[in-house]
């Protein structure tokens, strides 16, 4: 069981049985089109499943997820941090440099992060353990109910017929795979 930090971001019921954990960045598209998948498990959860977020910037790739990291931060200490959260993702082509005072926060995270073996992002642990499957609402939802394997014992992708959603990205500065089975790494932004 993952507890939360008590600087962690909860959305979900804060005393949900099963914690989803990602560890993200803001400028991945990846996290991008992760992020409304996580959302909706948990807002479909019926109070089950809470959602942690911690940052996990790439400076080396994304040069502007820091200064995103650190303006969520910095609106979360004004009880704003989701909506700023998924503000940054919607505008996720328009981040420039800004905000300093968090630093420590995301400093921390990225420490925590690498401590938990996180080397890309979107990351995700559920209960504490890594979630190595799509970040996709079935593959989640079997994960949680599996609650032993967070893979469910088998690879979420096989069957799948439709693309995988898009969501919000930056494709033009980001190529994305077209093919949601192809077993590149290409669902993730890496360390």
């Amino acid at each position: 069981m993952t507890v939360p930090d008590v600087a962690d971001h909860v959305l979900g019921n804060p005393d949900a049985p099963v914690t989803l954990l990602e560890y993200g960045d803001y400028e991945c598209p990846y996290c991008a089109a992760a992020a409304p998948v996580l959302r909706q498990v948990v807002t479909e959860s019926d109070g089950h499943v809470r959602l942690l977020f911690r940052n996990f910037p790439l400076p080396s790739v994304h040069p502007f997820a820091l200064t995103a990291a650190l303006a969520a931060e910095a609106a979360g200490e004004q009880g704003a941090f989701w909506p700023m959260h998924e503000l940054i993702f919607a505008r996720q082509d328009r981040l420039d440099d800004a905000a300093q005072a968090f630093g420590d926060k995301v400093e921390a995270d990225f420490a925590a992060g690498l401590e938990a073996g996180v080397g890309g992002t979107p990351t995700v642990f559920i209960d504490g353990r890594l979630y190595s499957g799509r970040v996709e609402a079935g593959a989640l939802r079997r994960a949680i109910g599996n609650g032993s394997d967070p893979d469910g014992g088998r690879d979420p992708r096989p069957g799948r017929q439709r693309r995988w959603s898009l969501g919000i990205r930056r494709a033009q500065r980001e190529a994305l795979p077209e093919d949601p089975e192809q077993d590149d790494p290409g669902d993730r932004c890496n360390y």
